[in-house]
């Protein structure tokens, strides 16, 4: 077993209200420090998860963004400001994250990801947290998740509702059952033009910020090992009426990805 790296002062004093829980303690937070965590999107999702993992003190955080920032993007990715209009999304996420906890390492991966590129970036950390936008890339995550064998916490928004899960599908339950995989969820993509964008649905500015927060605590739990995950659960968010309710799913023997007649693969995406 790979020795945990020891906390410095300064990091003892940094992460102080997480070393007296009882759940994270002195070798959460070093579990944490030990820990490399990819980011899909440095958007509306992946701007308060950078945050809250810089913040806890994740030793190790890649970000997968190839785009810049706009104006509208404002009104929710609250890592940027106004004057990072224009700049690469990934790169003035990393100088954030500097300012907020110069012990965290950041690696920037400053393309679009892709079947070519997926699999070798995705294998280099130990979990991934997608915060993507678009169908494409959150299946190519989840399959090549499967794939590397690496635990996925995915989320997707809408307009005024949201949902978040964890994906371990290369795992299987103490009865030797299966883990689910996105795909035990959603089999396929909907049909191109089905689901509007956000451009031109708009979005809620403060959801993102909900999800995203709670896609960091997710991840934290999933590297520090405390509570009940959402493994095999998903969490829906309706933000009109503030209904949080949670959906029990399974492994689906006929999924395409790790069912009994799979027809998928990662680096395929389809």
């Amino acid at each position: 077993m790979t020795a945990l790296p020891p906390l410095s002062r300064d990091e003892l004093e940094r992460y102080a209200r997480h070393i007296v829980m009882r759940e994270v303690g002195g070798p959460g937070q070093a579990k944490l420090k030990a820990a490399k965590v990819l980011v899909v999107g440095a958007g509306g999702l992946g701007a308060p998860l950078l945050l809250y993992l810089a913040a806890a003190g994740v030793g190790t955080i890649g970000i997968v963004d190839d785009d810049d920032v706009a104006l509208s993007n404002l009104q929710r990715q609250v890592i940027f400001g106004t004057g990072d209009v224009g700049a690469s999304k990934a790169e003035r996420a990393r100088d954030a994250l500097a300012r907020l906890n110069p012990h965290v390492k950041v690696e920037v991966h400053n393309e679009r990801l892709n079947a070519g590129n997926a699999l070798p970036l995705i294998g280099s950390y130990d979990i991934v947290a997608d915060g993507s936008d678009n169908f494409e890339t959150r299946y190519l995550v989840s399959d090549t998740c499967y794939a590397a064998k690496k635990p996925l916490v995915t989320a997707a928004l809408g307009v005024f509702d949201a949902s978040l899960t964890t994906i371990r599908a290369h795992e299987r339950r103490g009865d030797g059952v299966p883990n689910p995989t996105y795909r035990c969820l959603f089999p396929e993509p909907p049909p191109p033009g089905t689901v509007p964008a956000c451009s031109e649905a708009g979005i809620l500015g403060a959801l993102p910020g909900i999800l995203g927060s709670m896609m960091a605590l997710e991840v934290i739990r999933e590297i520090v090992g405390f509570g009940e995950g959402l493994v095999g659960r998903l969490l829906m968010i309706d933000a009109r009426s503030m209904r949080f309710e949670t959906l029990d799913y399974s492994w689906d023997k006929d999924n395409p990805l790790s069912g009994n007649y799979a027809a998928v693969t990662a680096s395929s995406g389809e």
